[in-house]
């Protein structure tokens, strides 16, 4: 069934217009532009009428540039008439080209079918002559999800997201969850051959859409390419999405959520449950005994096997006490009157956000029952949450399977991370900078446990889904993000 496009489609439009973001504003002088968008600002010399008059108008939405510049000239046009004032625009155009979104309208007044926004500072868009029965096949990265009342398209190889206004668009994108070519797609819509192929060519300038080789109709150059049979869609995807090369959205400190949200509590507030209080270690002694940081770096290994042999609640405490503790608290602000309290501890965090909380699991601690605690680095004491035999176990035969060991550990610690903690603070990479934490936590964990003699190990793969019910946590406000072994 055809879909619905207010009736008989025009022929495709290609609309201009700049970023939400992007301020147009005069310059000092007479004749001078600057341009104020996300990647900073460029200065316009020399802008005529046309530069000035067709950037204010993307300033407020998609325009076609004949109705500002008139007629684009053809190939092989003398330079005369509006040819100067499309290669000045075409200049200003290009150096914008990481702020200015292209879009595909059809000529009926309303939304246009789809608009290509750029992610990246160098973001460039060519569209290429799509052969009506070349087939053509979305990519394995590209994802969609809504975004503001419409459909967001996006893969980590493009340096464009893609909205998807009208469903003409979102029908033409799905057919191609499998190789397709125009003119199928087309006749399987009842939509024109013309509209249809404006909309494959976006995706397919986007990188969004693939084209087959020519030659090879069946094949498509990402399917053999031995960089990208190395990525996984969810791995390239993270990779994109938390760094600000590619990120569509606010990245870095800028507090999306402090006028809506307060900031979470420094460290979490654990139910009551039976309390131990650990042993705290003179520093001044280990400063005199500790073998030095050279000698613990060239040492320092992570052990293949574990005994079963007790540790005690008094090396649990040393390790715990030099490695994550809070040592001080302060105050933050984030540049107004909001402020947010942080903390310093041994191992890294950026801007001492701490989001990491800590649980120990004791199989065979001498002085702490077997159960699984709760760590307040603040007070240097376990609570305990769950005593559960069955669940304790699970949890530690899952750690005995990643690490490879052949018996249970004496002590599990599993690091969970808040990342309320983080995205408070920080916009699209909240998550990643929790897993940078966590292996700056697991680095300083290796490194006190060999100075003190014990066995480290920090596994691979997970326990899985026990691990929520095990800890009592309350997902995905806090998850599990990394474990520790201790022998």
């Amino acid at each position: 069934m055809p879909i619905d496009v207010g009736g008989t489609a025009p022929a495709p439009t290609q609309l201009w217009s700049l970023r939400e973001d992007v301020l147009v504003e005069d310059g000092p002088e007479q004749g001078h532009l600057v341009v104020v968008t996300k990647w900073g600002e460029f200065g316009i010399d020399g802008a005529g009428d046309v530069v000035r008059a067709s950037l204010r108008r993307m300033c407020l939405g998609p325009i076609s540039l004949e109705n500002v510049v008139g007629k684009r000239p053809a190939p092989g046009d003398q330079p005369a008439g509006n040819w100067r004032e499309w290669a000045e625009l075409w200049r200003v155009l290009d150096l914008l080209s990481g702020s200015v979104v292209r879009s595909l309208g059809i000529g009926d007044g309303d939304r246009p079918l789809l608009s290509a926004i750029p992610i990246a500072r160098s973001a460039s868009l060519m569209l290429p002559d799509v052969e009506p029965d070349l087939p053509v096949r979305l990519s394995r990265f590209a994802a969609i999800r809504p975004h503001e009342g419409a459909l967001l398209v996006e893969s980590p190889l493009a340096q464009y997201h893609v909205l998807l206004h009208r469903q003409l668009a979102v029908h033409v994108t799905t057919a191609l969850s499998s190789p397709m070519s125009v003119r199928e797609v087309a006749a399987r819509l009842g939509e024109p051959l013309a509209v249809v192929a404006g909309v494959v060519a976006y995706l397919a300038g986007t990188g969004i859409a693939l084209l087959a080789e020519p030659d090879q109709e069946t094949a498509f150059t990402e399917d053999s390419d031995p960089v990208l049979l190395r990525w996984s869609h969810h791995d390239l995807l993270f990779h994109a999405r938390s760094r600000m090369g590619r990120h569509g959205g606010q990245t870095g400190a800028v507090f999306p959520l402090a006028d809506r949200l307060p900031s979470p509590e420094l460290v979490k507030t654990v139910r009551d449950g039976k309390r131990f209080a650990l042993y705290r270690p003179n520093i001044a002694d280990l400063v005199a005994n500790d073998p030095p940081l050279t000698d613990v770096l060239e040492n320092s290994k992570l052990c293949d096997e574990l005994s079963d042999r007790q540790v005690t609640a008094a090396q649990v405490g040393e390790l715990l006490f030099r490695a994550a503790r809070i040592r001080s608290v302060a105050s933050g602000s984030t540049g107004t009157d909001v402020r947010y309290d942080i903390s310093d501890r041994p191992y890294l965090s950026i801007y001492g956000l701490y989001e990491l909380e800590l649980y120990v699991s004791a199989h065979k601690c001498t002085g702490v029952p077997r159960g699984t605690y709760h760590y307040d680095p603040r007070l240097h004491e376990l609570t305990l949450v769950n005593d559960s035999e069955p669940e304790l176990d699970e949890l530690l035969d899952g750690a005995r399977v990643a690490a490879r060991t052949s018996s249970q550990p004496p002590v599990l610690l599993t690091l969970t991370a808040r990342v309320a903690r983080t995205s408070w603070m920080y916009g699209g990479i909240g998550y990643a900078l929790a897993l940078t934490h966590v292996g700056a936590l697991q680095q300083t964990l290796c490194l006190v446990a060999n100075a003190m003699g014990l066995a480290a190990c920090a596994p691979a793969v997970d326990p899985g889904d026990i691990t929520n019910s095990a800890l009592r946590l309350d997902w995905p406000a806090e998850v599990g993000i990394g474990e520790f072994l201790v022998g």
